[in-house]
């Protein structure tokens, strides 16, 4: 059976956010327990920061990477017009097509992450509830691109 281009596509696009979602879960088991990096928040050595950096970009790029990249090539593999389709309307129909759990859930863990990422309060609490429910919505972003994968490989050609 022949590739044909989109599924090419999805099959390059679904490799590279594999990428992002091993180094993100690397990060992840290498923060250890979040306890113990919440205990040091105030005062992180360059190796936490470095990590943390590596948590975030890792975090911000898979979810970038499977708004812009992976979603939109599964609803083309699956035969659907994309290209009038605003990234809220992409949603919403992978969550039609039974893809993504909801449509509303995604936003939210958009919204979680650019909280993170692009907010800085000054209060170090604060800080730290973001790092939680950072972490927390990572893991999630980090199931839902399990089930992609899943997915993606039944759909491609063997």
């Amino acid at each position: 059976m022949n590739t044909s281009p989109e599924q090419f596509m999805l099959q390059h696009i679904l490799g590279l956010c594999e990428g992002h979602a091993d180094a993100l879960r690397d990060a992840l088991h290498d923060m250890g327990p979040l306890d113990r990096v919440l205990e040091r928040y105030s005062q992180l050595s360059k190796a936490d920061r470095r990590l943390l950096d590596q948590f975030a970009y890792r975090y911000t790029r898979l979810q970038d990477d499977m708004g812009t990249r992976l979603m939109p090539a599964i609803l083309k593999v699956l035969g659907e017009e994309v290209s009038a389709m605003s990234a809220i309307d992409r949603f919403a129909r992978l969550e039609q097509l039974g893809w993504l759990p909801s449509a509303d859930a995604w936003a939210e863990l958009r919204q979680i992450r650019n909280q993170f990422t692009h907010d800085y309060p000054d209060d170090t609490g604060e800080r730290l509830e973001r790092l939680h429910a950072a972490c927390a919505a990572a893991g999630q972003l980090l199931i839902i691109m399990e089930r992609f994968g899943e997915r993606i490989r039944r759909l491609l050609p063997k």
